[in-house]
This record gives structure tokens, C-alpha cells and sequence, in this order.
């Protein structure tokens, strides 16, 4: 039932739900009012009172436009709507007084400290502050904490808005940090010293509105006017987040979230944050051709027309789809291999996704389904390391009540739930509510029974989503990279794999392999010719998300050395061949990609997902295991990274480490 009520808003009468807070109806009315504690994602806090307003007939001092509602204001005498106003003189002395205060004990170290150019405190003192300050006293400092590897503290700087521990406790689950004393010895720290542990702490960097929290890994490196910045789409796990790449000159700077209620709302996990020292490092900057056992460098022409001389002269292709590479090189590869006669195959994890059934390979829910579940049932799957950002939607939709259910081993997941079994059996009974949403991960369907795994899931509710690992998967389904059998039956027989991207697969001795990717991963070292590709920052493709959601990543610098573009070398290669794919440039190519799956022309949509209903099967009776083992380490440019593999040393020391009554 909504409550609507009349407010006027600095002259300006508009109608609002009850239950908004005054800030949030400033907002609708587009003005301005400044904050450093109110975060619309976060509890309120009502902490900083840089908010403040003045409630005309209320009383006679400013009110914190953060903590109150506007049903809580009363009406005029004459029954006249209630009056706000944010730019009176009572105000604006209000907001001096506070940013005075605040910068009682703030250092002015504005120059060294990375916030600098995109700092709260520095934009609000500027706009609302004072020109000096009365405060002659020497200023208080702080030690700083030692929080890990990812953010750095300089905890002077810190104006107690308590954003990084409500952050911590309501949306990353743990509660490490905390403020402790009171008046002048107030200070933000984490219990007991503890380092934070967390897939998600990274984004306490963007919500601290001082420099208080910055990245590490970023610090001192570069200032944000140098930056260029690209807006694109996230390929470290398959949810597609928002994200924005900063680059100065060729280098990867940062990476930061962008907002997408309906995908990643504003948070990113820290693989995909910190990921980007892994794009400098093991990369292929130009070609090599295996002689004699041993790779040597060669020339584009050489490695090509190896390459060409390989697949013409072969009984039988087979070219597989890796985890990273964008729609329109799967589909380039579908067209070169088939034109072959051979197979293409996607599904390098063996996962049995149903061909050409959308609503069996992505379900149909919506990622912003979870927020209002009231059942969610995770079957084979630990979103906490397999889609960090995902799970901290199930922990809100828990927060409100929902119950969660879990079908496979014991894990941490930041929530409580109700542990249904840990295998096959215990899905056969389970029971589940019409409205109840069901995640299928990865682990759950890559065993031999996972079709019925798939449609046991299925008939379990209405509501299914499977919860991929791999941010190419979805893409190359629609796009029918696919063969009957899986891949088994696509490499059987196969003289000549062409490899595009996939390194989590072992190929045996004796087939001839042609590998195209960015990094001297596993696939490079069993290769006999390497062509090297882009990365996902360095060229332009579709993704589509687990949702089934197409999206645009765009291109943020360039690759390195002589690499290309994966559609690229893939039509370099049809003409070498003599038989050129029909497309000269990727707008051609997407043409003729959106003609054979229409789907894909909905980009930023979730398409209605149809399909049959999977036809049931013998479910066996092994326990479920998880698809994904180490959250760092799962693909080649995260196991190129330094960071990434500090941390995942880091987690597996926390895991072994002995507990004190042992």
C-alpha cells in the first residue's frame, strides 16, 4: 500500500512515499545535499551530520536529513505541506560548523594522499566549508592498521563515517572491523588486529569518502586527471559486473565498479579489482611456431601459414571455446572449424548443459530475482568464491528473512543455512516452495548424471538460474559452439585442436594444437603453434552473463607486441587458408552473429528464457563437489598476477592453520 505525502522542497512541491528519508526526497526534487556517512546501500547511520536541513515550523535547529522520514514531519497550521529547506542561512552555517569540526584533526596531506582529485572531503569542503579554520591546536594522529594486502589504512585521515565497518558486517559478511572509545579516542580498527578476510573488502577503498582506506596495489602509482577511463564488462567470474578500466598510456592502472542495479548493484569482488597486474605479466606478444620440440619466435605469416598447412591437411578439427573469449571469436572459430567439417566444442569442463535449450543452460531468474526470494536453494555450488558479488545478494535476501538451503559439502557463506545433504540423495528429497529459487552451480553438473542433476533442479521449482563459471560460457551456448556428446565426442579422433583461450583442458600427446590467447599459460605450453590474442581489455566482444543478460565490453588500451584481436586472427587465418570467413570487420561479423542467435541483439536485457522441460534421468550417488577450488587462481590472467597469487597463498595458510586446541 503506498503512502503518499505532499512535501515542498526549496519552493518546489512534489509528492513522495512516506517512508523515504528527507535526503532521499531531496534527491527526487534534484537538489544536492552533501554526505559522507549515507550510503543508499548501507544502514543509516546519521553519524557525520553533514546532511543537515532545516525543517520550517520544526525545531529550531537543523535536522539530519539522513535519519528522517517524511512522514515524521508535521504539517503546516493550516494543513499546508511541509516545508524543507537545504540552502537557508541556518543551514549553510550548520554545514560550515560541520566541516569545521571535521577538519579539526584531518591532516592536510592532500598532495601525497591518493585520494586526492576524487576526494568527498576535499569536493564538500570546497563547496560547503569555510575558507579557515579557528583550530590552532595541535592535531591527534592515529596508528594505522594493517587490514592485508589489498587496502591500505591511514587511519589519521579517517573521519569515523563508519561506512568500511557497516560495508564489512551488512554486505561482505564479516566482522572484523569496528570502532572502539569515545570523543577524541574514537577510532575505526578490526578486532584483535585481524587482517580482513573476504572476497569483497576491496570495496571499502570506493566507499571511504576520505583517503583513509586506499588500494595498495594502486598506491602512489598514478593521480585520476592522467587516467583513461573505458567503461566495460567484468570476465573474472561469470555474473558480467559493471566495471570501469583506468589506463594510463598502455598500462592497466585500476579497475573500479560501475553501477548496475540489475547486475553487481555498485560492488566488485577483488579478483576482478586487483586482477590487473596479471594483464602485464606471462604475455604472448608474438607469434611462435614449435620446431624440433622447442618454440621459437616467428613471424605472423609463418605461424599462420603453419597453422593453415596444419588444418588443411588434417582428417578431422576440433576447435574449443576457453572461458575468457568473447562471443564474436567463438563464433569466428564455430564458422572456420565447421567449414572444416570439424567440431566445436565450448563445454571444456564437461559440464552436460542441454544444446539449444536456453531455459536449461541459463534457468530464468534474474539476478535481481534474489533480492526479494523467499527460499533459495544452492545446489553443487559455493557462490561465495564462485560469484562473490551473487552471494552477497543471497546474504541480503537472507537478511530479510529468506531461508537458504544447501545441497553439497559445508562451506562458509557469510549466512546461515539449513545443510539439506552433500549428495544426490538428498536432492531426490528435498523439498522445495513454488516460489523458491534454485542455483545450480558448475560442480553439480560436470559428474556423468549432471543432465539429471539439471532436470531434478528444474522440477524442483519453477525458478532455476545456473550459476556459470565461465564468462564465455553463456555466449558460446547461444552462438551453438557445441557437439552432441561434449568433448569427448569433439576432440575424438581430432588430428588438429584449435585451442582458443581454453587452458583448464589436458590435451594428450599426438594431435597437432594450435593455441590463440593472451597468456603463456598451460595451453601455450602444450601448443605447436601459438597466435597471441587480446585480452578482455583490449578489444571489443560480447559477453553474456549467467543470467543470460548480452553485454559490451569495450576496449581499453591495446595489446601488447604483435597480438590481435581474437575475430581477427581467426579471419587471417580463413584467408591463409584460402577460404575466407564472409566478414571483414567485427560490425559485419556481429551481423551475421545476431542473424544465427537472435538473442543477442538484447543487450543489457534478460530475455524471456524459454525451453522444454529437460526430460528427466538416473540421478547416481556420489556426493557434489565444487567446480571451483582456489577463488584467485581459476584463470590465466589471475594466475599471471603476483597479488593474486600472494592471496591465494595467503587463504590457503589461514585454512591450514592449526586450531588453538589442537
Amino acid at each position: 500500500m503506498s503512502d503518499l505525502r505532499k512535501i515542498i522542497i526549496d519552493d518546489q512541491e512534489l509528492e513522495v512515499e512516506g517512508a523515504m528519508t528527507l535526503i532521499q526526497a531531496c534527491e527526487q526534487a534534484g537538489v544536492e545535499v552533501p554526505r559522507f556517512c549515507y550510503h543508499e546501500r548501507l544502514s543509516i547511520a546519521g553519524n557525520c551530520r553533514m546532511c543537515l536541513v532545516e525543517v520550517v515550523g520544526g525545531p529550531p535547529k537543523p535536522a539530519a536529513s539522513c535519519a528522517m522520514q517524511v512522514r515524521d514531519l508535521r504539517p503546516g497550521p493550516e494543513g499546508q505541506p511541509p516545508v524543507v529547506k537545504t540552502n537557508s542561512p541556518m543551514v549553510k552555517k550548520a554545514r560550515e560548523g560541520v566541516m569545521e569540526f571535521l577538519l579539526i584533526n584531518h591532516p592536510l596531506d592532500c598532495p601525497i594522499c591518493d585520494q586526492g582529485g576524487e576526494c568527498d572531503l576535499q569536493d564538500q569542503a570546497m563547496a560547503y566549508g569555510v575558507d579557515f579554520s579557528r583550530y590552532r591546536e595541535p592535531k591527534r594522529a592515529v596508528d594505522d592498521l594493517d587490514l592485508g594486502p589489498l587496502v591500505e589504512t591511514h587511519m589519521t585521515r579517517c573521519i569515523s563515517c563508519t561506512r568500511c565497518v557497516r560495508f564489512t558486517t551488512e554486505v561482505a559478511g564479516i566482522h572484523q572491523m569496528g570502532q572502539t572509545g569515545r570523543g577524541e579516542d574514537a577510532e575505526i580498527t578490526a578486532y584483535l588486529g585481524e587482517t580482513l578476510d573476504s572476497n569483497l573488502q576491496g570495496n571499502i577503498i570506493d566507499l571511504c569518502p576520505v583517503g583513509a582506506l586506499v588500494s595498495k596495489p594502486y598506491a602512489f602509482t598514478a593521480r585520476p586527471w592522467e587516467l583513461t577511463k573505458t567503461e566495460t564488462i567484468d570476465v573474472m567470474d561469470a555474473l558480467g559486473s559493471n566495471i570501469r578500466v583506468d589506463t594510463k598510456g598502455r598500462e592497466v592502472m585500476r579497475i573500479l565498479p560501475r553501477n548496475h542495479d540489475g547486475v553487481n548493484e555498485e560492488w566488485i569482488s577483488d579478483k576482478t579489482r586487483f586482477v590487473w597486474d596479471g594483464l602485464r605479466r606471462q604475455r604472448l606478444d608474438r607469434p611462435f611456431v614449435r620446431e624440433n620440440g622447442k618454440l621459437r619466435a616467428a613471424t605472423w605469416p609463418e605461424a599462420l601459414g603453419k597453422a593453415a598447412e596444419a588444418i588443411k591437411g588434417s582428417k578431422k578439427v576440433a576447435g574449443l571455446v576457453g572461458d575468457l573469449a568473447p562471443v564474436e571469436a567463438a563464433f569466428a572459430l564455430k564458422q572456420l572449424v565447421e567449414g572444416q567439417g570439424g567440431a566445436v566444442e565450448c563445454r571444456t569442463d564437461k559440464a552436460k548443459l542441454p544444446e539449444g535449450n536456453r531455459a536449461g543452460y541459463v534457468g530464468n531468474v534474474a539476478v535481481e530475482d534474489l533480492d526479494t526470494a523467499k527460499e533459495v536453494i544452492l545446489i553443487g555450488t559455493n557462490p561465495a568464491i564462485e560469484a562473490p558479488v551473487l552471494n552477497a545478494r543471497i546474504r541480503k535476501a537472507w537478511l530479510k528473512g529468506a531461508e537458504v538451503k544447501v545441497i553439497g559439502p559445508n562451506m562458509d557463506l557469510t549466512y546461515d543455512y539449513t545443510h539439506a545433504g552433500t549428495g544426490r540423495d538428498a536432492l531426490a528429497n528435498v523439498t522445495a516452495g513454488a516460489e523458491a529459487i534454485v542455483i545450480v552451480g558448475q560442480g553439480a553438473l560436470q559428474e556423468a548424471d549432471g543432465a539429471a542433476v539439471l532436470a531434478a533442479a528444474q522440477a524442483l521449482s519453477g525458478r532455476m538460474m545456473v550459476l556459470h563459471t565461465a564468462a564465455s560460457r553463456v555466449g558460446a551456448m547461444d552462438a551453438e559452439c557445441t557437439t552432441e556428446g561434449g568433448l569427448e565426442a569433439a576432440i575424438d579422433g581430432a588430428d588438429v585442436i584449435y585451442n582458443l583461450g581454453a587452458d583448464e583442458v589436458e590435451i594428450d600427446a599426438g594431435a597437432f594444437v594450435i593455441y590463440q590467447g593472451s597468456h603463456g599459460d598451460r595451453g601455450a605450453h602444450r601448443a605447436d603453434v601459438i597466435l597471441p590474442g587480446a585480452a578482455y581489455t583490449e578489444e571489443q566482444g560480447l559477453f553474456v552473463n549467467t543470467e543470460g543478460r548480452p553485454q559490451l565490453a569495450l576496449r581499453a588500451g591495446f595489446p601488447p607486441g604483435e597480438a590481435k584481436e581474437n575475430w581477427a586472427i581467426l579471419r587471417a587465418l580463413s584467408g591463409e587458408m584460402g577460404e575466407a570467413l564472409p566478414f571483414d570487420s567485427i560490425v559485419r561479423l556481429r551481423k551475421q552473429l545476431v542473424e544465427a542467435a537472435p538473442v543477442l541483439q538484447q543487450v543489457d536485457q534478460v530475455p524471456g528464457n524459454t525451453g522444454d522441460t529437460l526430460p528427466k534421468g538416473k540421478l547416481g550417488k556420489a556426493d557434489f563437489r565444487l567446480a571451483v577450488k582456489d577463488f584467485y587462481l581459476t584463470n590465466p590472467i589471475a594466475r599471471a598476477s603476483e597479488l593474486m597469487a600472494e592471496l591465494s597463498a595467503a587463504a590457503k595458510a589461514r585454512r591450514d592453520a592449526p586450531v588453538a586446541a589442537e
